[in-house]
């Protein structure tokens, strides 16, 4: 399955591109990217970058742009935040709060309605572990808490991990998953699921799936939903996947058209 990106079928015309482990390491842009990008600028394919990051759209532009990618690198973003903001807040009601700081601040100037504590909620915002923890373990009593009081979980990513700096990072949705394997109530939003990838389409024009790539560094999100939605797909090894992953039966013949270190 390895393979070169310089000879990607011109067929692809829409390219759906994540983020972390393939962009970026969570501090950088990796080497090629920006080559890379505007070669498929001049090959007239339309670029929708596709991330899990619970962050909102704009802030995960933002920190592209500060990275180092030119804004004119791409034709549209969406994010997994972005998906779980417009939830929240259609209609707006007070909901818990489950993150980092910068994760709470960022939902507040977008409008969710996060409620103080000791007001009472039936949902609650989750967008990873805050900044003093690192493990799923030391969550155990919030856990506990949100399967007891039957709260819907809003996982903003569903990444269970990504690398920062090579390093493994847990995500929202390792602790989510602890909250599904209790018999607790689960919202995802975010890639392998069907709505965002259907909204980058819609953002793209509408394309035929088929005449889509996904280019991803995940085999159980990005591949997986690349595999659903009927799209090609591109393994980066640089992130989290492997040439050596294990591919299930739900994937029946479905393979990634080529594995690349990078782009």
């Amino acid at each position: 399955m390895s393979g070169d990106l310089d000879a990607l079928p011109a067929r692809y015309r829409t390219v759906l591109c994540d983020v972390w482990g393939v962009i970026h390491d969570g501090a950088r842009l990796f080497p090629g990217v920006i080559d890379r990008f505007a070669r498929w600028k001049r090959e007239g394919r339309t670029i929708v970058i596709v991330t899990n990051a619970p962050r909102p759209a704009d802030r995960v532009e933002a920190d592209l742009i500060a990275m180092g990618l030119p804004r004119e690198s791409w034709d549209h973003l969406t994010s997994s935040g972005q998906a779980g903001i417009e939830a929240l807040t259609h209609p707006p009601r007070k909901v818990g709060f489950a993150g980092s700081r910068w994760d709470h601040e960022d939902l507040v100037a977008h409008g969710v309605d996060i409620a103080d504590a000791g007001e009472p909620i039936s949902e609650i915002a989750l967008t990873g572990l805050d900044e003093y923890r690192s493990q799923v373990s030391e969550c155990e009593e919030e856990i506990s808490a949100w399967v007891a009081q039957d709260l819907l979980v809003h996982c903003l990513n569903p990444d269970r991990i990504v690398i920062h700096r090579g390093e493994e990072v847990v995500c929202a949705g390792a602790l989510a998953d602890a909250v599904a394997a209790r018999g607790g109530r689960v919202q995802f939003y975010g890639k392998p699921h069907r709505p965002i990838y259907q909204h980058a389409l819609a953002l793209a024009g509408d394309p035929d799936p088929a005449d889509c790539v996904m280019v991803g560094d995940n085999p159980a999100t990005d591949m997986w939903g690349a595999c659903r939605m009927g799209m090609a797909g591109v393994l980066v090894t640089a992130g989290v996947g492997h040439a050596a992953y294990d591919w299930g039966a739900e994937f029946d013949d479905w393979r990634p058209l080529m594995t690349v270190p990078g782009l």
